[in-house]
């Protein structure tokens, strides 16, 4: 164990879970080109401002429109992928929007206005945190037990927007894993469905058919959702009839209000976003049970802000009930709040639930407990101390003192653990299921 894992300084018990040397860090340079609206940054903005630059660029020169294109594109065109594709296609929703008529310009010309109305976004420059791991819909070539997966890690960029990244990977059983390598540049999902007249409705995207996983980031689309998308906690969800569908919970963040939402995909290629309606989706932190219980769907939630309350529903898409209170702060390294840290794990002894505590000056660390199989309002056990917490250089960083994880992974007998530190980085953990369990009390 190294000493980024501690148990308290007071107390002879120690962690079990094993440290790995892997950590991911935010990083400026990850840039993807993203549509620029004019007036985004004046709330005062004089609405005809885009027709206006239009009028600017057609009015230039062939030679003068000819000399700034390429000036554009020798500053950009090697930051990213197919980009004079991506010009023109701005260019086309920029014709539709504004009514332009299509035989006005050449294509040079349409690139160039399409290059106006796009930026630069670096998604990941002030922190990569808060991940969350499941099997990965393609398990072709695995052997002797190792797991081809899919991460996903919260990205916040300018602005302090959140935004969904991913990574992929194979786990061995042994607790070591390696991660796919990124290309320099990202690119961000594209909308299938542009209506976003009705504020319920689900929203529909696809990741570009060249592009990896590891290379894709889903940014906020609708108003629910312009101030960020947090803390998204994924599940491979077994419908009993041998099928699969991975379904995510996260916060959408208005910039005023939130409200819990589901990421649905079945491929990692097409994903619908949309609401999770009635009560319960009104709070944050809610985690999918990766299969009905008892006929119900079932999640965890803090519906109080303090508290583990266990929530059921006929619907996946509506939860009408506050829920039963499953735990309450009991120790003191979680008198502020407790709360779930990604969905529950079936194991032979019932449904292992990785916890967070919340203590004195506020800092986090992470604990288990585990629930009855068949009755999980049934609490069998939990830790007295917190199996992880943020020590020495760990404790620095955006959010101080805080480790934190949105779902982890069983690889054999192990389950490999990604975990958000102080809100800035991500780490990597390892521990034996039979060991994690032996802790409860």
């Amino acid at each position: 164990m190294s000493p980024d894992c501690e148990a308290p300084s007071n107390s002879p018990w120690s962690s079990p879970l094993q440290i790995l040397e892997t950590r991911l860090h935010a990083d400026p340079s990850r840039v993807v080109l993203r549509p620029f609206h004019l007036g985004w940054q004046a709330v005062t903005a004089d609405g005809d401002r885009a027709r206006r630059l239009v009028e600017d660029i057609a009015a230039l020169g062939d030679r003068a429109a000819s000399a700034e294109y390429r000036r554009v594109l020798a500053d950009f065109s090697e930051r990213h992928w197919q980009t004079e594709q991506m010009f023109e296609q701005r260019y086309s929703e920029v014709e539709a929007a504004m009514g332009l008529d299509p035989a006005r310009f050449t294509r040079q010309r349409k690139r160039l206005i399409g290059a106006y109305f796009c930026h630069e976004y670096t998604y990941a420059a002030a922190a990569l945190m808060n991940p969350s791991i499941v099997p990965h819909p393609d398990q072709t070539g695995m052997q002797n037990g190792a797991v081809r997966f899919a991460m996903s890690l919260r990205a916040v960029g300018e602005g302090h927007i959140s935004s969904i990244a991913f990574r992929e990977g194979i786990a061995e059983v042994d607790g070591s894993f390696k991660l796919w390598p990124q290309r320099a540049f990202a690119t961000s999902v594209e909308l299938e469905n542009a209506d976003l007249s009705c504020a319920d409705c689900a929203v529909t995207v696809h990741r570009h058919e060249d592009s990896s996983l590891s290379n894709t980031v889903i940014f906020p689309i609708t108003e629910q959702q312009k101030g960020g998308l947090e803390d998204l906690r994924l599940v491979r969800f077994e419908h009993g009839d041998g099928t699969y569908e991975w379904i995510g919970t996260y916060t959408a963040y208005s910039g005023r209000s939130i409200r819990s939402e589901l990421l649905r995909t079945s491929d990692f290629k097409r994903f619908v976003l949309e609401p999770v309606l009635g009560v319960a989706g009104r709070n944050k932190g809610m985690a999918l049970f990766p299969q009905k219980v008892g006929g119900q769907y079932l999640m965890l939630g803090r519906q109080d802000g303090k508290n583990l309350y266990l929530l059921r529903s006929d619907t996946l898409e509506r939860w009408d009930t506050e829920g039963t209170l499953l735990m309450t702060p009991k120790y003191p390294w979680e008198f502020i709040q407790i709360g779930n840290c990604g969905s529950p794990v079936l194991t032979d002894k019932g449904w292992l639930v990785i916890t967070h505590g919340v203590g004195a000056m506020r800092k986090y660390a992470l604990g288990a407990a585990l629930l009855d199989r068949d009755d999980p309002s049934k609490l069998i056990g939990r830790t007295r101390e917190p199996i992880l917490t943020a020590v020495d250089a760990d404790r620095a960083g955006y959010v101080p003192n805080v480790v934190y994880t949105c779902g982890v992974l069983p690889v054999g007998e192990r389950l490999l653990i990604p975990y958000g530190i102080s809100d800035s980085a991500v780490g990597f953990a390892t521990v034996k299921t039979a060991d994690l369990l032996a802790l409860m009390v």
